[in-house]
């Protein structure tokens, strides 16, 4: 008879280091990477769906402010990932205590842990997915996202709350708290956070390069370049996506509509006088990329309209259907002297996937409302 081999033990997770020390310490960079994503996230949507309150309000400079803080954005969710499974790993035995409910106390900081833990996991993953576009669930990815984003932040802040006086006993160097920790585990300690900073360190610089262009080089993991694409720049949507084609494209014709409407052909525009600007173009994503962009300024053709001092104008593209087909901007970027209708693109005619015949560029805006195809302006 063969005799029977018994089956491995299950992992208890009970090492020296599964303790409150090390929660607290792995905590302090996770509650650091979370927040900074938070608030730059909140800067992301706002700038993408502003309420019509905010619309004239929101700022045009600095010009490479949006390249800023969705750069952060994405770099500090990616940080967090590898943070965050750290931080489960430290607090596993401490989530299945018994009895489960203790207190009211205890309670809440049941709920909290809860809420954090699930609200965590589906924001950074979920971010995560939507940079490499694939969205394998069947809603709608933006309100989804943000009011989740409101969620884990409330859930982390009454986590703080609920366990304040813990984390603050073993903040420092020298825990005081009734479960300090052995001066035999520093060594051990240090070496796990060493390793846990060494594994953040490494996905950060083989990611945020799509955006940090210096460190472009180590770009290995993004699903960016900033330097692969047509004419040099990366294409999230291509014309063939849109629905718009070279021959759609070569009939264009530009409606300026407004107190004075008129149109005018492609070379109509090309006689108007040129401006050139150095503008980044940063997307949601994540990547980003500074080119030097040919065109007719936004509020030129808007004042040759008719349009009153501080329009806005609606911006509608060729492209059959998309969620940013029709794009609206507030009167701060359309009055401001580098938002272009871009004809050109680091000195050459724009590419079909780059948004020929004509696009919108503006600073310090996402690059889904860098309009491409443009087909008709609107003063509002």
């Amino acid at each position: 008879m063969t005799p029977r081999i018994a089956p491995p033990p299950l992992p208890s997770f009970r090492g020296r280091l599964h303790d409150a020390r090390t929660a607290t310490s792995i905590g302090r960079w996770l509650g650091l990477a979370i927040t900074v994503c938070f608030l730059t996230g909140v800067i992301s949507h706002y700038l993408q769906h502003p309420p019509n309150w905010l619309v004239d309000v929101l700022p045009s400079r600095p010009s490479w402010g949006y390249r800023l803080t969705q750069g952060l954005h994405v770099a500090s969710g990616i940080a967090a990932i590898p943070l965050l499974m750290a931080k489960l790993w430290a607090v596993y035995p401490r989530l299945f205590v018994s009895p489960p409910l203790r207190s009211v106390r205890h309670a809440l900081e049941r709920l909290s842990v809860a809420v954090l833990v699930a609200a965590g996991v589906f924001q950074l993953f979920s971010g995560l997915l939507n940079i490499v576009e694939w969205y394998p669930w069947p809603f709608a990815f933006v309100p989804v996202h943000f009011a989740v984003a409101w969620l884990l932040a409330g859930a982390l802040l009454l986590h703080i709350v609920v366990k304040w006086l813990e984390i603050r006993s073993h903040w420092g160097r020298g825990s005081t708290g009734p479960r300090a920790p052995a001066a035999e585990d520093e060594p051990d300690r240090r070496s796990l956070l060493t390793g846990i900073a060494a594994g953040v360190g490494a996905v950060t610089l083989t990611t945020v390069g799509q955006s940090f262009t210096p460190l472009k080089e180590f770009d290995l993991l993004a699903p960016r370049h900033p330097d692969h694409g047509t004419q040099g720049l990366p294409v999230n949507r291509t014309a063939a996506a849109a629905g718009v084609t070279a021959s759609s494209a070569g009939n264009w014709r530009l409606t300026v509509a407004g107190p004075r409407p008129y149109g005018l052909t492609l070379p109509e525009l090309n006689a108007l006088p040129q401006v050139e600007v150095r503008l980044p173009i940063a997307c949601v994503e994540g990547w980003s990329v500074e080119a030097r962009w040919t065109g007719v300024r936004i509020r030129d053709l808007l004042e040759r309209a008719g349009a009153p001092p501080r329009s806005r104008v609606r911006v509608v593209s060729l492209e059959r259907a998309g969620a940013y087909r029709v794009m609206e901007m507030g009167s701060t970027y359309a009055a401001d002297s580098l938002t272009l209708l871009a004809l050109r693109l680091n000195g050459q005619v724009l590419s079909l996937d780059h948004g020929f015949p004509a696009r919108i560029i503006a600073p310090n805006r996402p690059g889904v409302l860098q309009t491409k195809w443009v087909g008709r302006l609107e003063v509002l």
